[in-house]
């Protein structure tokens, strides 16, 4: 039973929100990025008028003017403020009304005072003047001495009243000292106007942009991946009439796209040839394997009920001989049971030269064929010692049963591998029959029989085990006529 997807549980829908999450992300992040490089810029741009405008009353503060020759202009621009050493107002655009972030609220300057001193005698004038008297000094001879402007600036972000209109503006600081009135501190603004009508306007752009433009990365996003993905549901449909029908002759569709979704079927594909080899295979077995043990225990059967109803007819070494052969082809299934059920073999170490030598001198006493072995030693491999003693059993009994006179057994060892060869003089296999006697419950015509005691099983159990040790096995022609079997397993 499909179960219905969550509104986010599908490919396309998780890739879609997370592509318009994404692209929102980098979206806000570039515009918040350029939202403060346009307000640094234009602030930049305000500090740098207002730093203008103030510089140039200091310079003329500097070269001797009085207060009543600066034109410091109505304040709708520039909105200027000079302040004595003091902290007075001495100066001030003519319309403004009010004042904010400078330090000082006043916008009207104090009236001049007769008290005020000059910052120093000058050798051969009068020690101090009122305010009364230096005005009438400088007109009737003119300004007074140059004065010297301070290095550095400061800026502040503040608000002005002009005319009745309230603006915000950057403050730019002065400094300048006078020979006439001591130390002067100049004030002077540049209007934010185009800082704030340029963010406000950016921002609008951005805020009324920013969903459109999310809707169009989400619709393509949502058909570019549904266009992506057909091959992915093509193949999901497949596999599920695959599953439903136990056809494992099926093959999923695949494109010539050579992407990841055309890997994808052809490793499908590939997986499913494999399944269902393995599985013809099990049902070969499984069928060869009745047909196998319904022939012993038939005969075991007749024997038994003739035995009984003519105890004098029975015929007792061939009932052993059957049960003997039903015990080993038990055996055999139930090893290459275990086999298809293991992975590939990672036992201990084993000396195979050790190995094939007891081997060896166990059939030495019951064997009728001779046996002659060259036996290289210190030839170690990894893997299952029961297991490669089951090869080596399992490839001489195959040898005596096929050779004439003799069998020769070599170990050798080559650079990377171990190599073990059992030869006969026997009729040898054809060509091409080589690998068909590997296959499971297969015997040649023309060298097997039912009755010569083999299970069929020998030679795959055989290549089986040499496969899941990393090895290899072949068989050949030998020096004598017959079969050369050779085994290759990575040496230690």
């Amino acid at each position: 039973m499909t179960r219905p997807l969550h509104p986010f549980g599908s490919v396309r829908a998780r890739a879609t929100l997370g592509a318009t999450l994404v692209v929102a992300v980098a979206l806000i992040a570039a515009g918040t990025a350029v939202l403060g490089s346009l307000r640094s810029s234009l602030i930049a741009q305000a500090d740098s008028s207002a730093q203008s405008a103030a510089r140039e009353v200091a310079v003329n503060l500097g070269l001797g003017h009085r207060f009543s020759q600066l034109d410091l202009g109505d304040g709708s621009e520039h909105p200027i403020q000079v302040v004595d050493a003091e902290g007075r107002l001495r100066a001030a655009s003519r319309a403004l009304q009010k004042i904010t972030g400078t330090g000082v609220t006043a916008v009207k300057p104090d009236p001049p005072t007769t008290a005020t001193p000059a910052p120093g005698p000058e050798k051969g004038t009068q020690p101090t003047q009122g305010e009364d008297e230096r005005e009438e000094d400088e007109n009737a001879y003119g300004p007074t001495a140059p004065g010297r402007i301070r290095d550095g600036h400061t800026f502040a972000t503040g608000t002005a009243t002009v005319r009745g209109q309230t603006s915000g503006y950057r403050f730019a600081t002065a400094r300048v000292d006078t020979k006439t009135y001591g130390t002067l501190t100049i004030h002077a603004g540049a209007l934010r106007d185009a800082e704030q009508k340029a963010v406000s306007t950016a921002t609008a752009v951005m805020l009324v942009g920013l969903p459109g433009l999310l809707l169009v990365v989400g619709g393509v996003t949502w058909m570019v991946t549904r266009r992506a993905l057909r091959p992915v549901e093509s193949i999901r449909a497949e596999m599920a009439v695959i599953t439903a029908s136990e056809d494992l002759s099926r093959r999923v569709p695949e494109s010539g796209s050579g992407d990841e979704v055309a890997r994808l079927a052809r490793t499908t594909n590939e997986t499913l040839a494999a399944l269902e080899a393995s599985v013809g295979r099990q049902r070969r077995f499984v069928a060869d394997a009745s047909h196998e043990l319904r022939s012993p225990i038939a005969s075991l059967r007749t024997q038994l009920e003739v035995g009984a109803a003519h105890p004098e007819l029975l015929d007792l070494e061939g009932a052993v001989e059957d049960t003997v052969r039903l015990q080993r082809l038990a055996t055999d299934l139930l090893l290459l049971a275990r086999l298809d059920a293991s992975g590939r073999s990672t036992a201990g170490r084993v000396e195979l030269d050790s190995l094939v030598g007891e081997e060896l001198r166990q059939r030495a006493t019951r064997d009728t064929i001779a046996v002659r072995a060259i036996v290289e030693e210190d030839v170690e491999v990894t893997g299952s010692r029961g297991q490669l003693a089951r090869v080596l059993a399992n490839l001489i009994d195959n040898a005596q049963r096929h050779a004439s006179t003799r069998i020769d057994v070599t170990l050798a060892k080559e650079a990377t591998a171990a190599v073990l060869r059992v030869a006969d003089d026997g009729t040898g296999v054809p060509e091409t029959q080589r690998e068909q006697i590997f296959e499971r419950f297969v015997r040649l015509d023309n060298a097997r029989s039912r009755d010569d005691g083999g299970t069929g099983l020998g030679l795959a159990i055989a290549r089986d085990i040499a496969e899941r040790h990393g090895g290899t096995l072949i068989v050949r022609t030998s020096a004598y006529g017959g079969a050369l079997f050779e085994l290759r397993l990575p040496r230690i």
